[in-house]
């Protein structure tokens, strides 16, 4: 079945207010609409503000920041709407699931380049990289070893060297770190 999504697109936010959600991004949603209706599910207005939400993130936003970047397209987003859009995405391979230690899950779009993370352990902060020569070991390893490497995920996990994080460890511990 077809909906109209300009008509969705234009609808009252929780305000009251008329918005046209596309306008408010500058980023495709039509592939992630597409994997939503593969999958099953109408592509409604609060879902499509959760997937304007997950286009527009520069981050690893969990189910619970995707729900807050989603009210700001359409106030009416409940976090069960955007743990069932999730699942449906994450099962067509269109999102990612991280589960990174001392946080619940967060999430990223599947069609990104190839990446690694480096998770800091003082700010949750996750920072994407990408290392030729640590593809080329993992490679070498699983060959050595009689594989062939089809897929890995790599997270790393530390503290920024002199950071503020570590000067404030430092002072509630009495400079023992």
């Amino acid at each position: 079945m077809w909906y109209d999504l300009g008509r969705l697109l234009r609808g009252m936010r929780g305000d009251g207010i008329v918005v046209d959600m596309k306008k408010q991004t500058s980023k495709d949603t039509s592939v992630l609409e597409e994997e939503l209706r593969a999958g099953g599910m109408r592509v409604t207005r609060q879902r499509l503000a959760i997937l304007l939400a997950l286009a527009d993130a520069e981050d690893h936003p969990s189910a619970e920041d995707l729900l807050a970047r989603a009210r700001r397209y359409d106030a009416s987003v409940s976090l069960a709407t955007v743990y069932r859009t999730l699942a449906v995405l994450e099962q067509r391979g269109t999102v990612l699931r991280n589960e990174f230690e001392g946080s619940g899950a967060r999430f990223e779009l599947a069609n990104a380049p190839h990446h690694d993370h480096l998770i800091d352990l003082d700010t949750g902060d996750v920072v994407e990289f990408r290392s030729d020569k640590i593809e080329r070991l993992q490679a070498e390893i699983a060959t050595e070893l009689g594989y062939e490497l089809v897929h890995h995920r790599l997270q790393l996990y530390g503290r920024k060297r002199g950071g503020k994080a570590r000067a404030a460890r430092r002072r509630a511990v009495g400079a023992r770190v």
